[in-house]
């Protein structure tokens, strides 16, 4: 049996408990926030509810394996709803796309070109799944395992960008449109980020888009009552201060108040960036992880508005993303030259669900712009004095400039900007994903789950395979494999 010591209490490190406490090791989960969740967050307020992160799940089975590999399964404890339609989309030109909630009206609904388009998404993923996606990243190892089959390297084609494979099979606009959007999944440009993210739209419209009733929210503590349950110890309001390390491996970690909480395994989800530089010794022997990090471009991070308004909106989908005329300004605006974006995508997530209005004649709006990460001196200062609110409006001016205008109806809203999002996750510059997709190395970049220093592990989006739930649970399948069970 281990003495296992999970930093953060992020959707990746409650699931990592859950299977560490499961496999029978002593196990502590520590948390610098109130609550648990991380980025799986909820704000309540007059009656409103809101998830303030990830909207929906896909690939349920990674949850239900979680679920079934540590007590009783996901449908006893959770009540997943699959959504149809997935999404609606409106484009610049005024055209609207319902995207249906299960693959074959997909096909059907977004033509032919989109279905060929898919059926190579769906070679990658078969390429891809097991021996990148559920396996450690092993550096030249893993390069090696995906190179076996000439055949299977043309299919996941690293040379070529997203936005590059796109324009091999989509001659619709729109259609290339809708595919750049699954770049921004990552925080990522597409056109510097991997075709392999092809699989994105192929895993989200295969496999369902899903939502947990009574708000996201509930996965995180269905999950940290799993940990509980099987023996783990959780803390909140305990921030971590330091990864101690003594003999050339962890030892433990040193708490805010000045306490030291020893250990045989720390296992980290926190942003990989804020775990080197921050809370490892400058002379912990992590150079190279270090270097790596340097190298990768930061992900992009995201300005949210929660809108508790009066009334319904006729015909709301669960999910809405109004597109701009330029997208690829949009991208610069990000990448290139950080900025507020003038004209940006706009996401709303209105759940049609009781538990997050005060009453049947009410709406509470999660909207969402792509926005640069807080980088005062260098790029864009969200704590500038009136910054947040200015800009709040223009989302606002942008929602009625598409035909969504809420502006009379809202009856509070609550503004969070990159910088707030950093402060409370502890993501440099809020970048939700930690780094991005853009490069062709980009994905062999990401921190590996099993860290150079010995007895330290990383878990979360920042990490091994990446962001996105589906993504951080299998982050924490991989973790609890290096342990292996007590």
């Amino acid at each position: 049996m281990a003495r296992v010591v999970v930093v953060g209490a992020g959707l990746g490190g409650l699931a990592a408990a859950a299977r560490l406490a499961a496999g029978g090791h002593r196990v502590t989960v520590l948390e610098q926030a109130p609550e648990v969740g991380g980025k799986l967050g909820w704000f309540a307020r007059d009656g409103h509810g809101f998830d303030t992160g990830p909207s929906l799940v896909t690939l349920p089975q990674v949850f239900r394996d979680l679920f079934a590999a540590t007590g009783a399964p996901l449908d006893d404890v959770l009540d997943l709803v699959r959504l149809d339609p997935a999404v609606s989309y409106r484009f610049a030109d005024g055209t609207r796309l319902a995207v249906p909630g299960d693959l074959e009206r997909v096909r059907a609904a977004l033509g032919p070109e989109w279905a060929a388009f898919l059926d190579r998404a769906a070679e990658m993923w078969r390429v891809t799944e097991q021996p990148f996606l559920r396996s450690p990243l092993e550096g030249a190892r893993t390069l090696a395992r995906l190179a076996r089959s000439t055949a299977d390297v043309g299919t996941v084609a690293p040379w070529s960008s997203l936005r590059g494979l796109g324009t091999r099979y989509l001659t619709d606009p729109r259609l290339r449109v809708l595919l750049d959007r699954y770049a921004t999944y990552s925080g990522s440009d597409p056109r510097r980020a991997p075709a392999a993210l092809a699989t994105v739209p192929y895993v989200e419209q295969a496999f369902g888009s899903w939502y947990v009733r009574g708000g996201l929210r509930r996965l995180a503590l269905a999950v940290a009552d799993r940990a509980v349950e099987r023996g783990a110890e959780v803390r909140t309001s305990t921030a971590v201060t330091r990864v101690l390390v003594e003999g050339g491996r962890t030892t433990g970690v040193q708490l805010a108040d000045g306490s030291r909480l020893p250990a045989d395994v720390v296992v980290a989800n926190a942003d990989a960036t804020a775990l080197y530089d921050r809370l490892l010794p400058r002379d912990a022997p992590v150079r190279r992880a270090r270097a790596a990090l340097s190298r990768a471009t930061p992900s992009s991070s995201g300005f949210v508005l929660l809108l508790a308004l009066r009334g319904r909106t006729p015909d709301a989908a669960h999910h809405t993303v109004l597109f701009p005329a330029d997208y690829d300004a949009e991208f610069d605006g990000l990448f290139t030259h950080p900025r507020p974006l003038a004209d940006p995508t706009v996401y709303v997530s209105s759940p049609d669900d009781p538990a997050t209005r005060p009453d049947a004649d009410s709406e509470s709006w999660f909207v969402l712009v792509n926005a640069p990460r807080h980088e005062p001196g260098r790029g864009v200062d969200w704590d500038a004095p009136g910054l947040a609110d200015s800009y709040a409006d223009r989302v606002l001016q942008v929602l009625a400039d598409r035909g969504l205008d809420v502006r009379d109806r809202v009856r509070w809203r609550e503004v969070r900007t990159p910088a707030d999002l950093g402060r409370a996750t502890g993501s440099v510059g809020g970048s939700i994903y930690g780094t991005s997709s853009n490069g062709a190395r980009a994905a062999f970049l990401r921190p590996a789950n099993a860290s150079p220093l010995p007895g330290l592990f990383l878990v979360g989006g920042s990490a091994h395979p990446g962001g996105g739930l589906p993504l951080v649970a299998l982050s924490a399948e991989i973790v609890a494999g290096l342990v292996g069970p007590a």
